[in-house]
């Protein structure tokens, strides 16, 4: 779910062209859906035209997610978990594979450091955009040295990648 926070800016003086021009762009590329989506849109676009200078407002947005995709890359994440030899639970698994990849907050430590923690991939925290985006920093993760000598410390450097390119072959990576 995208979270925005619009903060309103000093006045700026508009023609008539102009805010027809506006109104054409904003209600006729996108609309609701229906008689409510429309008065519903349209009431958003009010309320956010009426804000004062320095007046802020937060949208909050979701974007369905694709099942085929989040399954497809479920499999990828079993294929691979179940091909090393380093983790014994495929939480750990995800957990390293989620922060590998970035997907994850950083927080200070109780002795000074940072420690990660992963960020949830559920439908309802992460739309579909995001989740493709994870993917591609999963996979691009998984093909680095340091991903391929924590999964199979005891293949050689060029195993190692054939090992990793095989497995993302089947989901074409």
């Amino acid at each position: 779910m995208a979270e925005i926070t619009l903060v309103r800016q000093e006045p700026v003086q508009l023609t008539e062209a102009d805010k027809a021009v506006a109104r054409r762009v904003i209600f006729g590329i996108v609309d609701g859906l229906g008689e409510r989506g429309k008065k519903q849109w349209r009431r958003l676009w009010n309320n956010i035209l009426r804000l004062e200078p320095g007046e802020m407002v937060e949208l909050k947005t979701h974007q369905a997610r694709l099942g085929w995709y989040h399954r497809k890359h479920m499999a990828m994440e079993q294929a691979v978990f179940e091909s090393q030899d380093r983790f014994e639970n495929f939480a750990g698994f995800r957990d390293w594979l989620k922060v590998g990849a970035g997907h994850c907050e950083w927080y200070p430590g109780p002795k000074g450091g940072v420690f990660p923690v992963p960020n949830s991939t559920s439908y309802a925290k992460l739309e579909q955009g995001a989740m493709e985006q994870f993917h591609h920093d999963a996979v691009e993760f998984l093909r680095t040295e340091h991903a391929g000598k924590t999964l199979w410390r005891h293949l050689s450097p060029v195993d190692r990648i054939t090992m990793i390119e095989t497995i993302l072959q089947g989901f074409n990576e």
